[in-house]
């Protein structure tokens, strides 16, 4: 019998068989209920919003709507269901679209009965779990992104460079003005053609980059 506090899964996979398999096991798995099934990613989509469940364990290959637009929508409808990608495909084609999609974990379905009732739990908490195959293409996947990045900031001018310190270092547009003698329209336009050179979407992204990569070191003198 399920405990009152069982985390809820729905399971999204065309091949039946697939789902009994997951079934059965997490029946003799107290912490974990399964509340449905579907078929298909719209299935899928429509269950998650009805059932808002904890976790949603999600095929990728299916007809009509794939696992990754799927994905998608399940975070639209139902924000605190985690996504967990359970699938037989390890390609970069199939991996980053998932996890740009909004899933939170992906895993290969050679995984261990055991070692999947603890990638579900672990998401329920929040916790990313990553097949080895696929963690190894993602940091590969970073590097690049984080080169690419690094040669983008190597292109801004002088004073792009020095508005990004200082936007690192917490100071407002007014105060950057100030500091560099310049008029607070002229650092919006700087700080404008730095987010759009680089590709961030906001200043908080351009300051963890420029604290990551060591533009801006911390002061010896501070703590």
């Amino acid at each position: 019998m399920k405990n009152r506090d069982a985390i809820t899964l729905l399971i999204v996979d065309d091949h039946k068989i697939v789902r009994d398999g997951i079934c059965a096991y997490l029946e003799t798995v107290a912490d974990i209920e399964v509340v449905g099934q579907a078929d298909s990613g719209s299935d899928g989509v429509k269950l998650a919003e009805q059932l808002a469940p904890d976790v949603v364990l999600m095929d990728l290959i299916m007809p009509g709507m794939d696992g990754v637009e799927a994905t998608w929508r399940v975070r639209q409808v139902s924000p605190r269901s985690k996504v967990v990608i359970l699938t037989s495909y390890h390609e970069d084609s199939n991996i980053f679209p998932a996890i740009k999609a909004g899933a939170l974990s992906y895993v290969l379905k050679d995984i261990d009965p055991e070692e999947l009732a603890e990638t579900i739990k672990s998401a329920a908490r929040g916790e990313a779990i990553l097949d080895s195959k696929v963690a190894a293409r993602l940091m590969h996947e970073y590097r690049d992104d984080a080169n690419e990045t690094m040669q983008a900031y190597m292109q801004l001018t002088n004073r792009e460079q020095e508005v990004l310190e200082l936007i690192a270092k917490g100071l407002s547009n007014a105060q950057i003005a100030a500091q560099l003698v310049i008029s607070e329209k002229t650092v919006k336009s700087h700080v404008s053609n730095i987010l759009s050179k680089l590709h961030f979407a906001d200043r908080t992204q351009v300051a963890v980059f420029a604290w990551k990569e060591g533009i801006v070191k911390k002061d010896k003198t501070e703590g």
